[in-house]
């Protein structure tokens, strides 16, 4: 994420995906920490996040890292 509209994509998808309870989207840092309901997978949450053509790193998932 290199501008706001780059952030503003990625906390779109968030705000829209149903089991997501809370979000940081940093531009500062270029990450985004997301609090989801169990019922919520993982891949899911990368899948729509990758769809706003951003790229991913990096992924933790409880702790754990994940593959992206």
């Amino acid at each position: 994420m290199t501008c706001g509209g780059c952030s503003g994509a990625v906390e779109r998808v968030l705000k829209k995906l149903e089991g997501v309870k809370s979000y940081n989207v940093s531009l500062e840092s270029q990450t985004a920490d997301i609090t989801a309901e169990p019922s919520l997978p993982y891949e899911t949450v990368l899948e729509k996040i990758k769809k706003t053509g951003k790229k991913v790193n990096s992924g933790e998932k409880d702790g754990e890292t994940m593959a992206v």
